[in-house]
């Protein structure tokens, strides 16, 4: 049998196999329309919280105003004791809240030092940060305004005032994220860990269907049309991800499609064939499954995107690049975010070679030595 025959037989044998052809075809599919869909908003906006208003003031009422306007806060109202505002924070109806002390007014016309504190919810990191910053904001608005009405009490002109409160002004630019969304933080990342273990899954299903039929032995040219074929359906979905989804919802690239091909034709040989030794090793189909489906959140985090890479034991540093999950987010990150070049990722695209050649060599040799024990 060639090449080519074995290459429309596997895909042949793939699409009649429910299993394989679920893991390889179907799933990615519904991941590529249903996992971008909770971040369509991309921004947390109106996050509830409360204040706390001990002062009474007008200085508080500007306050409880700005944080009003913020779009990331929804104000629910005001409250005479923090203990009620915690209470309302630990039953889940608010996520933060921030307490106006008493004699807040006093003691800013008096140029002493206020204290304006503000409790958010840690446990979730978005809702936190979107309280933090709309109230953090709310108060320093405040505060600015103060600072420059003395400035002009002291004789400044409003120019001047504006030019001595904030000699040098800041304007950040986020780079390759404007809108800072978490949907184009971390679905771009993730859609390379999904069609990693689709694929792995599925090679894994395909081969150990093989074993238990008892037709895995077979002639170099057989497998090589296998692997081909299976690499054919990661390079559908690769193509699926980066050339449609990423545009249809919006997401940050680098327009370097390019570069994406040589990424997957560089990274798919080397999850196929993970996937075949590991069918041979389970040599039950079902097996695979069932490990495989439990894989998928240690990767992400040893990928170094959601965990910073630093953070993790010098051991997993090194060895988190045996993972083809590793090397394939890094460069695809940059190749389809920020634009990179190929040569900016030759250190991502070497590693997957080298896993590509040294997976495509362990495969042969164990497939020989099977076949050897058979004869």
């Amino acid at each position: 049998m060639g090449i080519l025959q074995a290459w429309a037989q596997t895909l042949g044998a793939a699409l009649r196999d429910k299993g394989v052809m679920l893991m390889l075809i179907i799933a990615p599919m519904l991941y590529a329309l249903y996992y971008p869909w909770p971040y369509a908003t991309e921004v947390v906006t109106r996050v509830p919280v409360l204040i706390v208003d001990l002062d009474h003031t007008g200085l508080s009422r500007q306050i409880i105003r700005l944080a009003s306007a913020s779009p990331r806060l929804k104000v629910l109202g005001t409250v005479q004791e923090e203990q009620i505002a915690q209470q309302a924070l630990w039953r889940g109806e608010i996520e933060g809240y921030a307490v106006l002390p008493a004699e807040l007014k006093r003691q800013v016309v008096r140029g002493q030092s206020a204290v304006v504190r503000i409790e958010a919810n840690g446990a979730y990191a978005l809702l936190n940060k979107a309280v933090l910053y709309g109230l953090s904001e709310a108060v320093g608005t405040a505060s600015a305004g103060i600072e420059i009405k003395k400035r002009q009490v002291s004789g400044q002109s409003t120019l001047q005032a504006l030019a001595s409160r904030s000699p040098l002004n800041l304007v950040p630019e986020p780079l390759f994220n404007p809108t800072e969304g978490y949907g184009s933080f971390v679905v771009p990342a993730v859609a390379v860990l999904i069609i990693q273990q689709t694929l792995l899954i599925g090679v894994a299903l395909f081969v150990g269907s093989l074993v238990e039929a008892n037709q895995h032995v077979a002639s170099v040219r057989v497998w090589t049309g296998r692997m081909l074929a299976l690499v054919s359906f990661g390079g559908l979905s690769g193509l699926a991800f980066f050339g449609w989804v990423f545009v249809a919802q919006g997401y940050p690239r680098g327009a370097n499609p390019w570069g994406a091909l040589v990424l997957l034709m560089l990274w798919l040989p080397a999850v196929c064939n993970i996937g075949a030794l590991l069918g041979l090793w389970f040599a039950d189909r079902e097996r695979a499954l069932q490990v495989l489906m439990f894989t998928s959140l240690p990767m992400v985090f040893l990928a170094g995107f959601s965990w910073p890479a630093q953070a993790l034991p010098e051991a997993l540093q090194t060895l988190r690049w045996l993972l083809p999950s590793t090397a394939a987010i890094q460069a695809a990150l940059r190749l389809n975010q920020m634009g990179a070049v190929l040569w900016d990722v030759r250190e991502e695209l070497m590693i997957l070679l080298g896993l590509s050649l040294a997976s495509a060599a362990w495969l042969a040799a164990v497939l020989m030595r099977q076949s050897r024990n058979m004869r």
